[in-house]
């Protein structure tokens, strides 16, 4: 990989603070697209918009999805939108190329029944219980990313509100309210979960030798949970995030304020929710209106 690019994703990791994931999806992209120059005989610099219009048919080519092939190109394009602000004789070959359209799917949310049968299983774990009640409990309350949840200190809490102070995408710092099951849950985990004490870190969430526990230890810990659990077969710390704004927006929160919850830059993003919350709204009319429909 060459040292522009290398820069580049420097700047992603401490000006944008991007996930370790996030990192990695940006890291894959320039050596698919590095592989595909050495491919062609091409380079960096030689590189133009009929090399570019080239590259998107290869990626087609690799039978990838819609948002695949958008999500690469658009990890191109701002690379060499950073490239530019580095050599101003650089030109951008992606600036004019046609993102694909995506997909349109629905997120993936859990019931409320499911929810509660979630939390019912963590319950039956008395000590380890406590820690993995508090994930959920967060997860389901604020919708949070787990990439914000894992960096959760304890200053960052305010259990008079009672809230908590998470940092987004981008450096972008929010406040989300929960409620008092939450809260609780909180306090219980604070004053009960032993493996915390004698550790030097402020963490809120650790793991059973009191590290701070990463992304992928919240990942096991819901699938764990998942395995214990009648009637639920899929669980990712997303699926919740999902269940928190389609909950929200079933119970009558406006859009404005789920986005705003939710931390996305543009209202469209939080919209796609409302494709869900509409399929439920016509799924309870079907099932209550007396003339919905005909009979046979």
């Amino acid at each position: 990989m060459e040292e522009i690019q290398q820069a580049y994703l420097y700047m992603l990791k401490v000006e944008r603070q991007f996930s370790e994931h996030t990192l990695k999806s940006y890291y894959d992209d320039l050596e698919q697209f590095n592989d595909f120059l050495n491919q062609e005989y091409l380079s960096l610099k030689t590189f133009e918009y009929k090399d570019a219009r080239n590259y998107l048919s290869y990626l087609y080519s690799k039978n990838l999805k819609r948002t695949s092939v958008s999500r690469k190109i658009s990890t191109l394009r701002s690379f060499y939108e950073y490239w530019m602000v580095q050599d101003e004789n650089v030109i951008n070959p992606f600036i004019q190329l046609v993102h694909p359209k995506k997909e349109q799917y629905l997120p993936h949310f859990f019931y409320e029944e499911e929810m509660e049968a979630l939390f019912h299983t963590v319950e039956k774990d008395l000590k380890k219980g406590l820690r993995d009640r508090v994930i959920l409990e967060l997860l389901y309350a604020t919708g949070i990313r787990v990439s914000e949840l894992v960096n959760i200190k304890e200053q960052d809490l305010d259990m008079n509100l009672p809230g908590v102070k998470v940092l987004g995408k981008g450096g972008k710092e929010r406040f989300i309210p929960f409620g008092e099951f939450c809260k609780q849950s909180i306090e219980h985990y604070l004053e009960s979960f032993s493996p915390k004490k004698g550790n030097e870190h402020d963490y809120l969430l650790v793991n059973m030798n009191g590290a701070p526990i990463t992304e992928r230890g919240v990942r096991y810990v819901l699938n764990d949970v998942v395995k214990r659990t009648a009637g639920v077969t899929d669980i990712h710390p997303h699926k919740l995030r999902h269940t928190f704004a389609t909950h929200m927006l079933n119970q009558g929160a406006d859009l404005r304020t789920v986005q705003s919850l939710l931390g996305h830059v543009n209202l469209s993003t939080t919209g796609r929710y409302t494709h869900v919350t509409n399929e439920q709204l016509k799924k309870v009319y079907l099932n209550a209106h007396p003339r919905a429909k005909k009979e046979n």
